[in-house]
């Protein structure tokens, strides 16, 4: 009840991005966990065309964030928004009805293309809405975001005893439903020019080295976030023997959310530095994978070994609830407004690719620990990225690279703004 409460002292437009992301993520996880499955089993393809389909489109998204962010600034954040629903309903409408390679590329492309064009609009228009509410925003955003991831791949679970071609419709028909809504509701802001060309723009952004190092700094967090599909279900599964543990990990996670979001996000803007709390969401993320590794390897799988994984998970939870919501309110304050949407892009083209370097470390660690001997390396590699990250943005902290904590309003303001 407190989060629908939150939810509605904002802004019609910002109710609407966070209920769009609830179903961004529901869309996404009913499909896309279950398409490597697809096209393995039910179609028949190699590993190597497998990968190759799944690699086109999270390389079309990774690789093109910049260009979403660019005209978010450029075109305004409303129509990219749009857009990228939109491209997102044919690129999963072409999953569920193309078998041939060429159509199944084409899917991966647009629904990828998709992924790089509203993920930074959504954020750089959540940013500009907030105002000074930005890490109560980002807080609600993150509730919904996990609650989605949630939600779809329960439902695409129980849709898949249909066929995948109801699972894709499905999906696609979410992403219909947002476009029009947003297209419908979403209200329309003034685009300011920055006074640069886009290139200029880039320049500018990637001229920030305070910044850039900031986004490298978060490769920790990308890292581990990923974990939460990789390893901490694996291990939930190796600990318990059964193939449905891996589900109890994001009831975990997700009960936490909604439970604890809000209220860490609260306390903790008004008690110290901003950037501090992001080093300690850091550390208590790559501390999660310590209790895990004690169990990593059991010869006799049970329950009693579960306790270590999910905690690990709760903690892991726990980190990126206290880090999350004042990343994405520090990265705005980097740079100009106008530059609000490049400079989301390019975070999440420099920190997604180093994450990407970072998952293959753990992939190797996963490999490599497969004997049972060193069964804890991924875990303790993931601890060690955690720690480092924090180590990093501590270091940014301490050194001043960091933007100041925004001068907070008075409270009869404050109060006013809330309730308008």
């Amino acid at each position: 009840m407190k989060t629908w409460r939150e939810m509605r002292g904002f802004p019609v437009a910002v109710q609407l991005l966070l209920v769009n992301q609830l179903g961004v993520n529901t869309g996404f996880y009913l499909l896309i966990p279950y398409l490597a499955t697809h096209l393995g089993e039910n179609l028949g393809m190699s590993a190597a065309v497998v990968g190759i389909v799944l690699g086109v489109r999270n390389l079309s998204q990774q690789g093109l964030f910049i260009i979403g962010g660019s005209a978010s600034d450029r075109l305004g954040a409303r129509g990219v928004i749009i857009a990228g629903c939109a491209l997102r309903t044919v690129g999963f409408g072409l999953f569920a009805l193309g078998d041939g390679l060429p159509v199944l590329l084409a899917a991966s492309v647009l629904s990828g293309l998709a992924g790089a064009l509203f993920n930074p609009a959504v954020r750089a228009y959540l940013a500009q809405e907030a105002g000074e509410r930005k890490a109560e925003a980002f807080a609600l955003f993150n509730v919904f975001a996990t609650t989605g991831a949630l939600i779809g791949p329960l439902l695409g679970s129980v849709l898949l005893l249909v066929d995948f071609r109801t699972s894709a419709l499905t999906a696609a028909g979410i992403f219909a439903v947002l476009t029009v809504a947003q297209a419908l509701v979403l209200p329309a802001r003034k685009v300011e020019p920055s006074g640069t060309g886009v290139l200029g723009d880039w320049r500018e952004v990637l001229g920030n080295r305070a910044f850039l190092a900031f986004a490298l700094a978060m490769v920790g967090m990308f890292t581990l976030e990923n974990q939460l599909y990789l390893l901490l279900p694996d291990g939930a599964r190796e600990a318990t023997g059964w193939d449905g543990a891996a589900g109890i990990v994001f009831l975990v996670g997700t009960v936490a959310n909604l439970a604890l979001q809000l209220r860490i996000t609260r306390r903790l803007k008004s008690r110290g530095s901003r950037a501090g709390w992001i080093a300690v969401g850091l550390a208590v993320m790559g501390l999660a994978f310590l209790p895990p590794a004690l169990v990593a390897g059991a010869r006799s799988p049970g329950w009693l070994d579960a306790g270590p994984v999910l905690l690990g998970a709760l903690l892991l939870y726990l980190g990126v609830m206290v880090a999350s919501p004042f990343v994405m309110e520090l990265i705005p304050r980097f740079g100009r407004p106008e530059l609000t949407g490049t400079y989301f892009g390019i975070f999440y083209v420099v920190s997604g690719i180093a994450a990407a370097v970072g998952n293959t470390v753990v992939g190797w660690a996963m490999d490599a620990g497969e004997s049972g001997a060193h069964a804890w390396l991924p875990w303790l590699c993931c601890a060690v990225f955690g720690l480092a990250s924090a180590g990093g943005v501590a270091w940014l902290h301490r050194n001043g690279a960091l933007p100041a904590d925004p001068t907070p309003t008075a409270p009869a303001k404050a109060e006013q703004r809330s309730t308008a």
